[in-house]
């Protein structure tokens, strides 16, 4: 039996992954969504969902039809505002 080095991360499949950041990552590849192609598109199911949870959680009511872009964007200021 090989041992992997301690640095490296084996998956089950053996593919590329997504989710949790290696050191050293570079965050510079996130870009703003108002810069996204599909970012005036009305936001996704999933976005919705999730949304309603951290509105309601926070105590907040957004418009319906926001885009994807102004869906994240409430998102990730939600998701902050419930750290700490």
């Amino acid at each position: 039996m090989s041992e992997q080095p301690q640095d490296e991360q084996s998956t089950p499949t053996g593919g590329e992954t997504i989710g949790a950041s290696s050191p050293g990552q570079d965050e510079s590849l996130e870009r703003d969504p108002q810069d996204w192609v599909s970012g005036d598109d009305p936001m996704t199911e999933a976005q919705r969902s999730y949304l309603d949870t951290l509105a309601k959680r926070a105590g907040e009511e957004l418009p319906a039809d926001l885009t994807k872009a102004q869906a994240s964007e409430h998102i990730e200021r939600l998701r902050e505002g419930g750290q700490g």
